[in-house]
């Protein structure tokens, strides 16, 4: 697959809300993922890793609503916005997450992921 095929393809599942079986389909063993805040989830790697990032995220947000656009693809990298409705679950606070997604693909799987945040 080229990348912007894994590009459209990710973009359509998240689209979906399958944010998780877009990364499962296409994050390779060694994918790293780096956030731009401090803490534990700075900087994930391995499959294994990126998976538990994302079941982390999921048992603290309550997502209301989504929006994915893109994709936006030069070379080997592709760039997706995702803008989320949502409430921190321990804090309570509802807030609107405006990020950028940069992805990096090498021989038909992710093997970076990188977030910016808007402010």
């Amino acid at each position: 697959m080229s990348t912007q095929d894994i590009a459209n393809d990710l973009v359509a599942l998240c689209k979906e809300g399958k944010f998780d079986e877009a990364g499962e389909k296409y994050w390779a063993d060694d994918v790293a993922s780096y956030e731009a805040m401090p803490g534990d989830m700075a900087e994930v790697r391995g499959k294994d890793g990126v998976r538990g990032k994302g079941e982390w995220w999921t048992a603290n947000h309550e997502v209301h609503s989504s929006e994915v656009e893109g994709p936006y693809v030069n070379g080997d990298q592709f760039a997706v916005r995702f803008k989320m409705d949502l409430t921190q679950k321990a804090s309570g606070n509802r807030m609107t997450m405006d990020e950028v997604g940069v992805y990096s693909v090498r021989d038909g799987k992710i093997v970076e992921e990188r977030f910016f945040y808007g402010a």
